[in-house]
């Protein structure tokens, strides 16, 4: 089975919440197939941070441990939404010119760190499979321990550079 996710000047996201658990010895297995890069796009910049693929593992955490600043933003986020942010978001992307193993924070918040599997055009229109270790690529991005995973999702986006994206994900698995 496989997941076919389209975005025309839009995001398109599968989101899944998961009962919390721990994350060390946790590897995440994951796949996607990709038809074409975004032009414009950068990760690195907020007017232009889109990917045809991201996987996104989402952790609680102890929010007191946030600046002031960012708690009121969480606090915002809820107000709209209904829902709190997670305390952290680890994704992994598909980056057009950054090298593998890139990491990338969000340009919107420290919160949300991207790591790089797939960069460029070289591997589009194929399948491409990643095993990942969340704790070790938590504690790279964020620098602290992580606490437990809380949901995952799956976004083509290409709402910043107002083009179109197409992926097809496979199945998430985590052992």
């Amino acid at each position: 089975m496989c997941w076919h996710a389209k975005a025309d000047a839009s995001a398109s996201m599968l989101r899944r919440h998961l009962e919390a658990r721990p994350v060390d010895g946790l590897t995440a297995e994951f796949a996607w197939w990709v038809s074409g890069m975004i032009q414009g796009a950068d990760l690195s910049k907020a007017e232009a941070s889109d990917s045809p693929a991201r996987v996104a593992f989402a952790f609680d955490g102890d929010l007191g441990r946030l600046s002031m600043r960012t708690r009121m933003q969480f606090q915002m986020a809820e107000m709209l939404t209904g829902e709190l942010p997670p305390y952290a978001t680890l994704m992994y992307v598909w980056e057009n010119h950054a090298p593998l193993e890139t990491l990338v924070q969000s340009a919107r918040t420290d919160r949300v760190r991207k790591i790089v599997v797939e960069s460029g055009e070289t591997n589009l229109r194929s399948w491409r499979s990643y095993r990942r270790d969340l704790a070790s690529d938590f504690r790279r991005a964020f620098g602290e321990k992580p606490g437990p995973l809380i949901g995952v999702a799956l976004m083509t986006d290409a709402d910043n550079t107002g083009s179109t994206a197409e992926a097809w994900y496979g199945d998430v698995v985590l052992r």
